[in-house]
């Protein structure tokens, strides 16, 4: 099932579910998923806004061991950005996965009349009401894009040397290869994140620290 929420109506269906659970009963674990692999020949569109490339068929096959991953770490729910080949991971891994998805505009594409500091203060409201959801009802993920996970990251403390790590590997300097996740977990509101990569449809070298605490 995909539907289309603003922000208002986003945080109106949380506050609904939080206000029947009243206390958090569990820790917010928020996957940050990057979206499988496009068509980066596509010369005739630009990638950071809609519609942007479709998936290959290797990315719809990333898409699918997303799925498997997401079913496997218990994920409620995906929120996904409205680009074709953000929807289309979400869409294949939801179906994998049984779950429903959202689309979310606001952890949409980094676009190039964009910073840092507006990419950031969009995208935050988005997870923190992914993380409030998650307290009450499980595992969240967000389908994105390699920028505005790399943003989030980096504001949110983790180690630069981390980041380097896995940047280096990959393609664009990203932190995380296409269809690949981070998971983001916090105790509480207030509380630090701890982050690590926890998925890549394809082998990766680990960093020595598995689990990154800021």
């Amino acid at each position: 099932m995909i539907a289309i929420a603003s922000d208002v109506a986003l945080n109106d269906s949380i506050d609904g579910s939080i206000a029947s659970h009243p206390a958090p009963v569990r820790p917010a674990i928020v996957y940050l998923a990057r979206h499988a692999t496009p068509d980066w020949n596509r010369k005739d569109i630009r990638y950071d806004v809609a519609p942007g490339p479709d998936l290959i068929p290797q990315g719809e096959q990333e898409a699918e061991k997303l799925g498997e991953f997401l079913r496997s770490a218990g994920v409620t729910r995906i929120l996904a950005s409205p680009l074709v080949r953000t929807r289309r991971t979400a869409e294949i891994a939801a179906e994998v996965a049984g779950i429903p998805v959202v689309i979310e505009d606001a952890v949409r594409e980094y676009s190039r009349e964009e910073n840092d500091d507006i990419v950031f203060a969009r995208c935050l409201p988005a997870l923190e009401a992914a993380a409030a959801l998650a307290s009450q009802e499980g595992p969240v993920a967000i389908v994105t894009h390699g920028g505005p996970i790399r943003v989030m990251l980096e504001r949110f403390g983790a180690d630069a040397d981390l980041l380097w790590h896995y940047r280096r590997q990959f393609d664009h300097q990203n932190p995380l290869p296409p269809a690949a996740a981070w998971e983001l977990v916090r105790q509480g509101n207030g509380q630090p994140w701890r982050m690590r990569l926890a998925f890549a449809p394809t082998a990766f070298v680990e960093h020595p620290s598995v689990i990154q605490y800021v």
